[in-house]
C-alpha cells in the first residue's frame, strides 16, 4: 500500500497480489492527524498490508523541504501507532504524472482533486514496484501485499 501524504487529503493505493500493477484505492480527508492514522490502520488491517510506501516529496534538486519535513513527522506518528515497514520512496512530480493520465482519461469529476491524489500515490508505488522488481527485492512467485 502507498500514501501520498498532503495537508488536506492523503492518497491510497494499493497493489496486485502479484505486485506487478498498483491501483489508486481512496482518498482520506485528513482532518485530523488522529482521524487520518485511524483510516491508515483501517485499511492496513483490512487489506493485510505488510509494507507501506510513503511518498517523498523531495525538492527538485533533491534536498528535504517544508512539505518533507511533514511527512517525515507523519511517517512518525504512522510508526508510533503501527508495526510494519515504512519506506520512503521519491514522489517528486508524482501527482503531476497522475493528472496528466486523468486527464488523458478525459473523466471529469467534481472530485478531482481527490482523485488525483489517489492516482498520485499509485504513480508512487507503482515507482516502488518497478525498482524493487528490478533490482530483484520482490518476487512475483509468492508475493506480500503491499
Amino acid at each position: 500500500m502507498a500514501l501520498d501524504i498532503g495537508d488536506r487529503r492523503i492518497g491510497v493505493a494499493l497493489s496486485d497480489p502479484l505486485q506487478i500493477l498498483a491501483s489508486p484505492l481512496q482518498t482520506i480527508n485528513r482532518t485530523s492527524d488522529e482521524y487520518a492514522l485511524l483510516e491508515i490502520t483501517n485499511l492496513v488491517s483490512k487489506h493485510e498490508v505488510e509494507k507501506l510506501i510513503i511518498g517523498m516529496p523531495y525538492s527538485l534538486d533533491g534536498t528535504v523541504g517544508p512539505q518533507a519535513e511533514k511527512v517525515l513527522l507523519f511517517k512518525a506518528k504512522i510508526a508510533a501507532q503501527l508495526n510494519i515497514d515504512l519506506v520512503l520512496q521519491d514522489e517528486r512530480l508524482s501527482s503531476v504524472t497522475a493528472d496528466q493520465k486523468l486527464k488523458e482519461t478525459r473523466k471529469k469529476s467534481t472530485r478531482l482533486k481527490e482523485r488525483i491524489d489517489a492516482a498520485a500515490a499509485a504513480v508512487i508505488l507503482q515507482s516502488y514496484l518497478d525498482e524493487a522488481l528490478l533490482n530483484g527485492e520482490i518476487s512475483q512467485l509468492a508475493p506480500p501485499s503491499y
